[in-house]
């Protein structure tokens, strides 16, 4: 942030500043020597002052002679560092029209000067000194009020107190001087000092004793260092010391290390035994996980009991447990006297897993009957069986911490006689007619293989010498019928009526040359153009920090600055600036719009548009409740405008989720991170994606089609469009809650949906069930979504009606967004569920401290506690309406 900022910051000082004397005449009990001239002015007396107190003073009154002009001149004063310095003068003055037959000359103010010099000077100056010398006036120093008398007590009354400040100082030290011109006064005492800005710890940071700078408007930077067992997190540390010796707003911060946690705010304290804390930051100290233990001071993580472990992949946070239970089983193939079973590796399996026991009977048997088979593998063929039986199935795993528990029960059955041969008679011609499609898949492979080689040879010398010229420029394809000049098929049309050619998005990893993509699709900026500010945030390759671009004759504005970090290889150069060889191709309202690129200077970075509200998904969780459906609507049109650009161009997202839409101030979303090329050849971890057939895909907004066989089209994206219409309904609800991805991936095979968000319209939902078809030549094209959002914005009647969710026992997906009230215990853990956890003070304060009491609160003890967003009450009062009905139907559930 920039100085001239703090000036219009609130000041956050907690503590007073420090003023330290240089010179004080209130305690000085022997003569202070001060020079006089004339030695007929100033005579210094001992006296009393309001408390009766005794004290050396100066005082002058020679009101009853003309021309007076009497000065007084200190000891010599080190200033002691201190650039800025204040005087503080407490004094009396004569109200002149009290002085009968005073003459007119009579005054009631006196100047201060001040004199600067390296060292002491002789005190016998002559009359030139006085006259002459380089005094720098300070002020003309006026009493706010004047006495009349004195009373018999000899006390003077009506004392006046005036400070005033000087500087910037430069020598070792300077002089006072106090010129009287015809005023009857007393000098009661003067004191120097400067100020400084106490030692204090802010952010987890000390700060040192600073001085004040030179001006009342200085601001003098202190350098800060993190206290005992913290580390920095936002670098530089720094505060801002002001002239009134207070401090400003901070820059930058400490925080507690991993096991340690903050103590009174300016304390970093172990966590003790029995507790850990994992990262660093402000969290507090957890109890141990059931089945673990720290038996020291400052743990990180608590190491399991014997007999219980975690998986490699487990937070510290979790538990330690045995292995865990298998999920579920698929029967592969069956015959008369067998069937083969696979299932999925445990999420959690405590280690490796050695090898898997499936126990099996006949399903009118007991499990006093039943067989044990042992699999090295998650396959197993169990054999022997009997033709046309139902058979009981359970496995479970082993690791060295011992078995885990039997999975569900699960009945399979082998085939009878009849269904076998049935089986047999459909799977001859089969057998037959790929004995003959052999012989002529050899010969198409040697024929494919030849007019491959030749279709190489001839690219290899054509597609990179002029690869846009017939594809973008508008050139009619005509007269290349033969698109001997496009790159693929895919990146010209396949018409060639003589119409010019449409935009068509083309792959940079195309390119033998990757940097001639960038030289083509992203534009040079001059560093010299670029200021960064601060960071924002971290991605792949490296800071995301916000920045200003100030383009040559062109205005100033704020972007987004992505940077490679230091110590990266050329390959991650090259995927780096692939993400601006996409984004240097679009130009839409509803796409991040790129700025430019600096690759001829360190770091390497790709600047973008700044949109100023985020991540859609983030900025949807902080204003949960706080937008309309229509405005709602609104974003979800921007995005399938964006997207139906794309698909216009033939490029495929792959990664559609809120998290890479990005919203900037008026609320316009626009499509971003255009990287996913990049983890579908990196199989690095991330829980956001999985592995899959080599790659990595985000499983909760991804098509099964593109999950099971990597088939990414437009039609992909359109079904993770309905997850993200899914998200924006629920304000950035996590889509399938804590659902692992391989039950995602389960329940969506078996045809269950999301359900709809509370208060979503039913036209929205059903939209979204569109865009969930399992069959994607089914689902609509982002042209139809734009038109059919389009249509519920013009008629908002449309969107009157809201979605109910049917109960339906054997689909559980459909229960999660009505929570299950019975299992509560307390009002807080409703009001984390519902996500309304920030009023749990106010609930327990205006005495909702119990489920029966909150199911009886109305929308006027909402806006009575606190509760003023619309949204919000909305929201609780529905799930308040659900608390009833379910205490209804079982009343002592909640008693």
């Amino acid at each position: 942030m920039p100085v001239d900022l703090f000036a219009i910051l609130c000041v956050i000082a907690t503590v007073y500043a420090v003023e330290e004397t240089v010179m004080d005449t209130r305690t000085a009990t022997a003569e202070l020597g001060w020079i006089a001239y004339p030695a007929s002015g100033w005579e210094e007396v001992s006296g009393y002052d309001e408390n009766l107190n005794t004290i050396r003073t100066y005082q002058v009154c020679n009101v009853f002679e003309p021309s007076q002009n009497n000065w007084l001149l200190t000891t010599f004063i080190d200033r002691r560092g201190a650039q800025r310095v204040y005087v503080e003068m407490r004094f009396t003055v004569r109200d002149c029209s009290s002085i009968p037959s005073v003459p007119g000359s009579c005054k009631e103010t006196f100047n201060l000067y001040y004199y600067e010099t390296d060292s002491v000077i002789a005190t016998t100056k002559g009359t030139a000194f006085w006259m002459e010398a380089p005094y720098l006036k300070v002020d003309t120093i006026a009493a706010d009020e004047s006495f009349s008398q004195v009373d018999f007590g000899g006390r003077l009354m009506k004392v006046n107190t005036e400070v005033r400040s000087f500087g910037p100082l430069s020598h070792n030290g300077f002089y006072l001087a106090f010129q009287d011109y015809g005023a009857c006064m007393s000098l009661l005492s003067v004191r120097v000092f400067h100020k400084k800005c106490p030692s204090v710890v802010q952010n987890f940071a000390i700060f040192p004793e600073t001085m004040t700078g030179a001006e009342s408007t200085s601001l003098v930077i202190a350098r800060g260092t993190c206290i005992a067992n913290s580390e920095e997190v936002d670098f530089p540390i720094k505060l801002y010391c002001n002239g009134d010796g207070e401090w400003m707003v901070p820059i930058g911060s400490c925080t507690c290390k991993a096991g340690f946690e903050p103590d009174n705010g300016n304390v970093c304290r172990a966590c003790p035994q029995g507790t850990f804390k994992s990262t660093q930051g402000p969290g507090l100290c957890l109890q141990c996980p059931p089945n673990s233990r720290s038996t020291v001071e400052a743990a990180t993580i608590c190491g399991c009991r014997n007999g219980y472990y975690r998986g490699d992949m487990d937070l510290p946070e979790a538990s330690c447990t045995t292995p865990s239970m298998v999920p579920i089983m698929h029967q592969v193939s069956s015959t008369m006297k067998s069937f083969t079973l696979s299932w999925p590796q445990p999420e959690q399996p405590n280690g490796i897993i050695l090898d898997y026991e499936l126990r099996y009977y006949e399903k009118d048997h007991t499990e006093l009957n039943s067989t044990m088979v042992r699999s090295q593998t998650n396959t197993a063929r169990v054999e022997g069986l009997r033709p046309g039986i139902m058979y009981m199935v359970q496995v479970r795993a082993r690791t060295v911490a011992g078995f885990g528990k039997y999975s569900s029960k699960q009945f399979f059955q082998t085939l009878t006689d009849d269904e076998y041969k049935s089986e047999l008679r459909e799977q001859l011609p089969l057998i037959a007619g790929s004995a003959a499609a052999g012989v002529v898949f050899l010969v198409s492979l040697v024929a494919i293989s030849i007019v491959c080689s030749r279709k190489r040879a001839y690219m290899k010398e054509t597609i990179y010498s002029d690869k846009l010229q017939h594809c973008s420029t508008g050139r009619e394809l005509s007269l290349r019928p033969d698109m001997s000049s496009c790159p693929s098929p895919m990146a010209c049309p396949t018409h060639f009526s003589g119409s010019p050619a449409m935009k068509i998005y083309i792959d940079p990893f195309t390119y033998e040359d990757p940097n001639e993509a960038v030289r083509e699709f992203a534009k040079e900026i001059d560093v010299s153009c670029v200021k960064i500010e601060e960071v924002i945030g971290a991605g792949e390759f490296g800071e995301v920090y916000k920045g200003r671009l100030k383009p040559s004759g062109k205005r100033e504005l704020y972007v987004a600055i992505k940077t490679l970090k230091a110590g990266y290889v050329e390959k991650q150069r090259r995927d780096f600036l692939s993400e601006a060889s996409i984004m240097g191709q679009f130009d839409h309202p509803n796409i991040i719009r790129l700025e430019g690129v600096v690759t001829k200077s360190r770091p390497v970075m790709i600047i973008t548009e700044f949109m100023e509200n985020g991540a859609l998904d983030s900025f949807l969780r902080q204003n949960d409740g706080q937008f309309t459906v229509i405005q709602l609507v609104g974003m979800m049109r921007g995005i399938a405008a964006g997207m139906k650009y794309l698909a216009e161009m033939n490029y495929v997202h792959r990664d559609l989720a809120a998290r890479n839409i990005l919203v900037n101030s008026n609320l316009v979303c626009k499509v971003s991170d255009f990287g996913l090329s990049r983890y579908l050849q990196d199989d690095t971890s991330d829980p956001i994606y999985t592995s899959s057939l080599g790659g990595k895909i985000p499983v909760r907004w991804t098509a099964p089609e593109a999950i099971a066989y990597r088939k990414f089209t437009s039609a992909s994206d359109v079904w993770s469009y309905g997850i993200v219409m899914w998200e924006v309904m629920s304000f950035g609800e996590r889509p399938y809650w804590d659902m692992s991805n391989q039950d995602v991936i389960n329940a969506i095979e078996q045809d269950y949906r999301l359900p709809p968000p509370m208060d979503c319209p039913t036209a929205l939902h059903q939209l979204m069930l569109d865009c969930w078809q399992k069959d994607r030549n089914a689902r609509p094209k982002f042209t139809d979504i734009v038109n059919t959002l389009d249509k519920m914005i013009r008629n908002p009647i449309s969107l009157k009606a809201v979605a109910t969710i049917t109960a339906v026992p054997s689909q559980p997906l459909l229960d999660r967004s009505i929570p299950d009230f019975t299992t509560f215990t307390s009002v807080e853990d409703w009001l984390g569920a519902i996500k309304m956890g920030q009023y749990r003070d106010t609930f327990l304060g205006s005495g909702f401290t119990s489920l029966p009491l909150v199911a009886q609160i109305s929308s006027e003890d909402l806006l009575r506690i606190g509760v003023t967003l619309a949204g919000h009450q909305k929201k609780i009062l529905s799930s308040v309406q659900s608390m009833r009905d379910q205490m209804a139907q079982s009343p002592t559930s909640m008693a």
